[in-house]
C-alpha cells in the first residue's frame, strides 16, 4: 500500500513539474514587399508588428541575396512572448518581390531584352549591358536576328550558397523611327541584293 501511495505522489509531483516547465512562445507571421534589386543583391527591410499590449514595434530584418518570391526569412526571438518565462517565438516574414521594368528572373538566371540597331545586328557590334555585378560589354555577332539569346555566364543571381546563375541577353532589333532619303536609297539597294527568303519553310 505504501508503494502505491509513493508512486501516486511521484506521479503528481511529475505532473506539477511538467506544468511548470517553461514553454516557448508561438511564432509570429508577417509579410514584406522588397525591390527586385534587394531580392537579387540582398538588403534590409522593416516590418511593423503589433504587440500583445496593442503597441506597434518596428523590426528590421536582413534580406538574403538571391531570395525567391514567397520564401520566408526568420528573425529569432521576435515572436510572441512565452506565457510562463520561456523563450519567445520567432518572427517569420514572407517576402514578396516587385517586378523589374527590364529584367526577369527564372531561378538563379536573369533575362534582359537588349535593343540594337539594324546596323549593329547586321554588321556586329559591342554593346554595354547592365548586370547585378556592374556594366559589361556584350559582343553582338554579325547577322544576329531578333530573339537571339546571348549568354553572360555567372552574371545572374548570386545566392548566399552555391554558384551564380547566368544572364541571358535577348536581342531586339529596333528600326529607326524615321528614314531620310539617303537611308531609304541604301535600304532599297540592299533589298535588291538580298537573295535569302526569310519565310522559307513557313507553311500551315
Amino acid at each position: 500500500m505504501e508503494d502505491l501511495f509513493g508512486q501516486y505522489a511521484r506521479q503528481q509531483a511529475g505532473a506539477r513539474g511538467a506544468r511548470q516547465a517553461p514553454r516557448r512562445g508561438s511564432d509570429l507571421k508577417g509579410e514584406t514587399q522588397v525591390s527586385f534589386r534587394d531580392a537579387v543583391l540582398g538588403g534590409k527591410t522593416e516590418i511593423h508588428v503589433r504587440q500583445p499590449d496593442g503597441a506597434t514595434k518596428t523590426i528590421s530584418a536582413t534580406i538574403p541575396a538571391g531570395i525567391e518570391d514567397g520564401k520566408s526569412i526568420r528573425v529569432r526571438g521576435q515572436g510572441h512572448p512565452s506565457p510562463n518565462g520561456g523563450e519567445p517565438g520567432d518572427l517569420l516574414i514572407t517576402v514578396h518581390i516587385d517586378s523589374h521594368p527590364c529584367f526577369q528572373r527564372k531561378g538563379k538566371n536573369l533575362e534582359v531584352t537588349v535593343p540594337v540597331t539594324v546596323a549593329e545586328a547586321a554588321l556586329g557590334a559591342t554593346v554595354e549591358v547592365p548586370t547585378p555585378k556592374g556594366t559589361v560589354s556584350l559582343p553582338i555577332p554579325p547577322a544576329t536576328s531578333s530573339g537571339k539569346r546571348l549568354r553572360l555566364k555567372g552574371m545572374g543571381v548570386q545566392p548566399g550558397k552555391g554558384d551564380a546563375g547566368d544572364l541571358f541577353a535577348v536581342v531586339q532589333i529596333v528600326l529607326p523611327a524615321q528614314l531620310d532619303d539617303e537611308a531609304k536609297q541604301l535600304l532599297e539597294s540592299f533589298a535588291q541584293k538580298q537573295t535569302d527568303d526569310p519565310r522559307t519553310g513557313l507553311q500551315w
